[in-house]
């Protein structure tokens, strides 16, 4: 029995080669997640003993509310409203002609391969990894300063982001057809869940985003790093809710973190770098879980090799093309190129490996087939599509380089200018009432005004009232104290 301090020892050692795997993934170009997974991989093998999709499957629910929340938060509604219909479209129908196209050519190869599945199990299997993955596709897109072209961007997150609820939901439909935990559903009931939980999931996101905004705006907490917090109790209430009322939990989250990330929010940069950590963290953990859960001698079985190259290629090379054609035929802007790039950035992850553990949770019977094909066509697509994400992009010729800020770094580590706000005094209008009259240090701007909660950048002559507050940016700190003290100045705030 393993004890707490050789857990968070193993924990720490193996978030410790995670992050420096990802370090080794970004210098050669490789995506950082199959790096997290190879590393769940070596100590699963041999060295650590897990086996309990149970709680794989926990663990990738929460890290999936997570992740497709801060994708949502991220994602600036100005840049995927132009992209809107296509996005919803690929997230949907794209998803549903992939399984149909997937399911139908390995029912028909699986028993040529030594794999005896039928069509409903051939299609569950193709619905596990129908979509493509949202951790893959935001951290390869938004870790490389690379900008595409023809806004597809946005089109990608969007439709990696808000396609999970679409394949999840064929999953649950499925397993429930097969009589997975003993429960059954008919075609026409089939349906009826698939609109009742989009509709209700999207219905519910919105107004939980709505109400997560004005909780966050309206509530004074004192302690800023509270808001991540209470921000975070909105996702999982917002995720386990419109579950229990049948809505698609995960389309809710989605919907909900991009209301939030596009209206003004209090401690927003706070809230924002909180989610980002955090989503980086349980994206290393999901990996790591999932590669500690993989029985290595079972996944490379020649059969289930074999099925899961054959299947993986059929999907990279004519399911998921065929599909984006189809589904993006009634829309004319997108150049050829444009949808060639949209049928290769079809990135699967950890996503479909943990719709697999659904099955297999369920007992569904040849459930770890499922699992351990789905596991060789995820590798297979990290390591084809996930390392040529970039270089396709120039090869059809929509890359271009993204502007780096030149002040970005520089603010956080080598600026030595620090930012304080203090209170108007009236020893400080004792010269006069206009902000030039105030004496400052050299290299010292007033750079804005709080006045009765109103907020204004200041010019010279503007006025100054008793009691305005005043944010000061100097690199004249001992100046500048001695300044604040001979005005009368108490309370001083600072902060870079």
């Amino acid at each position: 029995m393993i004890n707490a301090e050789h857990f968070l020892l193993i924990g720490a050692i193996l978030l410790f080669v995670a992050v420096m795997a990802g370090k080794v993934a970004y210098r050669f170009n490789a995506p950082a997640l199959l790096l997290f997974l190879a590393v769940g991989l070596f100590f699963g093998y041999d060295i650590l003993s897990f086996n309990s999709p149970e709680l794989t499957q926990f663990i990738g629910m929460v890290s999936l509310c997570i992740i497709l929340f801060s994708g949502g938060m991220d994602t600036k509604f100005s840049e995927i409203k132009p992209v809107l219909a296509e996005g919803i479209t690929l997230a949907t129908a794209g998803v549903l002609m992939t399984a149909m196209l997937l399911g139908g050519f390995i029912y028909l190869v699986s028993p040529w391969l030594g794999v005896e599945l039928s069509f409903p199990l051939a299609l569950l299997l193709a619905s596990t990894i129908s979509s493509t993955d949202s951790a893959s596709v935001f951290s390869i897109l938004r870790t490389r300063r690379q900008g595409l072209r023809e806004n597809l961007r946005p089109l990608l997150e969007l439709e990696s982001g808000s396609n999970d609820p679409m394949a999840y939901i064929l999953v649950i439909l499925l397993i429930r057809m097969l009589g997975g935990n003993g429960e059954e559903i008919s075609a026409g009931g089939a349906v009826l869940m698939l609109v009742v939980q989009m509709a209700v999931g999207a219905l519910v996101g919105y107004l939980f985003g709505r109400a997560s905004v004005w909780i966050i705006n309206k509530i004074n907490i004192n302690n800023a790093s509270l808001y991540s917090v209470l921000l975070l109790a909105c996702v999982f209430f917002t995720f386990s809710f419109t579950s229990l009322i049948k809505g698609n939990g995960y389309l809710a989250v989605y919907i909900a973190g991009l209301i939030v990330g596009n209206n003004k929010l209090v401690n927003k940069r706070t809230v924002t770098t909180f989610f980002d950590g955090i989503t980086w963290l349980f994206q290393i953990i999901m990996f790591l879980m999932l590669g500690l859960l993989v029985t290595l001698e079972d996944a490379l079985q020649p059969q289930i090799l074999l099925l899961g190259a054959v299947a993986g290629l059929f999907l990279m090379f004519v399911a998921r093309p065929v599909a984006v054609i189809l589904a993006l035929s009634p829309f004319r802007k997108l150049s050829k190129k444009a949808r060639g790039y949209i049928s290769w950035v079809g990135l699967r992850g950890a996503v479909p490996i943990i719709f697999a553990t659904y099955p297999w949770v369920a007992k569904i019977e040849g459930a770890e087939v499922i699992f351990n094909v789905v596991f060789i066509m995820t590798i297979l697509s990290l390591v084809v599509q996930g390392t040529t994400v970039s270089s396709m992009a120039e090869l059809f010729g929509l890359a271009f380089t993204e502007k780096e800020s030149k002040f970005e770094s520089a603010l956080q580590d080598k600026v030595k200018s620090a930012f304080t706000e203090i209170a108007v005094t009236e020893q400080m209008l004792s010269a006069g009432n206009t902000l030039n009259k105030v004496a400052l240090p050299d290299n010292t701007l007033v750079v804005m005004v709080c006045r009765d909660g109103d907020y204004f950048v200041p010019k010279g002559g503007a006025e100054l009232h008793l009691g305005d507050k005043l944010l000061i940016l100097s690199d004249r700190n001992d100046e500048l104290a001695a300044h604040y003290k001979e005005y009368g100045v108490e309370d001083i705030i600072s902060f870079k």
